[in-house]
């Protein structure tokens, strides 16, 4: 496929967004994975806290007068929204955004802030976005699309010429991949410029459309997605995305649910960086080895941070499990005196830090005189995990 547009358009957008978004710098982060030579995109610092602003604002800059007096209209699951918002109301244009009805509270809080006129609709993205085309075509609003526009895509392009400005000798980027407008722009803009560059594209286990899509040769249309990422939690890529990622990715993978909750939680420790679940999953594929990035110079675009402070409770607690930082243990125990006491004793030494015990006395799984003791444990890693299994059997205890 031909680009959609000459790299002539992403300085172009980047003039345009020059006093519009945030540069934010690369941040090193050697912790995350021994073998990479990793640093941070981190778009989660961005005005209303996504790269999204990017190519929204520079979308609706490029309307005609006509089109942006008749007022824009947009889809999103909820950074695209804020980014379309923000570029219409700077510009005194009118914007409806029809959201999700799960997207977070935070994110559909913020949109109406920054002016927009909310409508939320029932399902995921790809309901939204077919409300969002019903009321086009009613009312006669201009449509701007989350990722499959040329202009769009070329905005987000910026964050590839940033990159290279910051770090020339990159030699691997990492990117968040949903309906694919953010990699198309960092690929083509990339491979463009410097193409000896590798760009991997990462997506949620839980919504593989893009994957899907290239594996199969053609677009795939998902029946349902499911994931904690609900920044790329989309069905069917775009057409111009599904071409540019054929053409410029050289390889998009996945990543699980406790892999994404792991990478927020190591973000939150290691940097101090809040990280929505879409932006976490470059930093996973790097963080469990999914790309073949090791002793590479490389980057990874957290493409952004609004998460709902009620949904980062829930990933934090699977972050501190997948990364051996919290464990349940049950225990088969003879109901007599001294018995939790003696369990008690051996995690102490093992240096365990006990959360909540439950005891079970009435369960087809013990004997008549026996119960069962789940308890729930601070530790330091799988490691210490497997030793506090090993001096429970020592000792003579049963874990099950």
């Amino acid at each position: 496929m031909s680009a959609p547009f000459k790299i002539s358009e992403v300085y172009k957008a980047a003039q345009v967004l020059r006093n519009v978004a945030r540069h934010p710098s690369l941040i090193s982060v050697p912790r995350i994975n021994p073998d990479v030579e990793l640093y941070i995109k981190p778009e989660c610092l961005q005005h209303t806290g996504s790269f999204k602003l990017r190519g929204a604002y520079y979308k609706i800059s490029q309307l005609s007068d006509e089109e942006k007096a008749r007022g824009v209209i947009a889809c999103s699951a909820g950074n695209h929204a804020q980014g379309v918002a923000k570029g219409a109301t700077d510009n005194g244009i009118r914007s409806i955004i029809c959201l999700p009805a799960g997207a977070p509270l935070s994110k559909i809080e913020a949109t109406r802030r920054l002016g927009a006129e909310v409508v939320l609709v029932p399902g995921v993205y790809d309901d939204a976005y077919k409300k969002a085309l019903e009321l086009r075509d009613e009312h006669g609003y201009t449509f701007v699309h989350p990722f499959d526009d040329p202009l769009v895509i070329a905005g987000q392009g910026t964050v590839a010429l940033e990159i290279l400005e910051d770090m020339p000798d990159v030699e691997a980027v990492v990117v968040p991949v949903g309906g694919g407008g953010l990699i198309s722009g960092i690929a083509f803009t990339l491979k463009s410029l410097k193409p000896d560059v590798k760009v991997y594209g990462v997506q949620a286990k839980g919504a593989p459309s893009m994957v899907e899509s290239l594996r199969d040769g053609k677009k795939v249309t998902l029946p349902a997605v499911s994931t904690i990422a609900d920044g790329i939690s989309v069905k069917e890529p775009g057409e111009n995305t599904f071409a540019m990622c054929s053409e410029y990715v050289d390889e998009i993978v996945t990543v699980t649910e406790d892999e994404i909750a792991a990478a927020i939680l190591a973000l939150i420790e290691q940097q101090k960086l809040v990280s929505e679940g879409a932006g976490a999953v470059s930093v996973a594929a790097v963080m469990f080895n999914k790309i073949p990035v090791q002793g590479k110079k490389t980057v990874a675009v957290v493409s952004g941070g609004n998460i709902d402070v009620n949904i980062l409770n829930r990933v934090i607690t699977r972050g501190l499990v997948k990364s051996g930082r919290d464990c349940t243990i049950t225990v088969d125990l003879s109901d007599k005196p001294g018995e939790l006491s003696g369990v008690c004793a051996v995690l102490g030494a093992c240096g365990a830090n006990i959360i909540s015990v439950i005891h079970e006395r009435n369960t087809d799984r013990s004997a008549i005189n026996d119960c069962l003791l789940r308890l729930e444990i601070e530790t330091r890693n799988h490691d210490h995990i497997k030793e506090i299994h090993k001096a429970l059997a020592d000792a003579g205890y049963t874990v099950i």
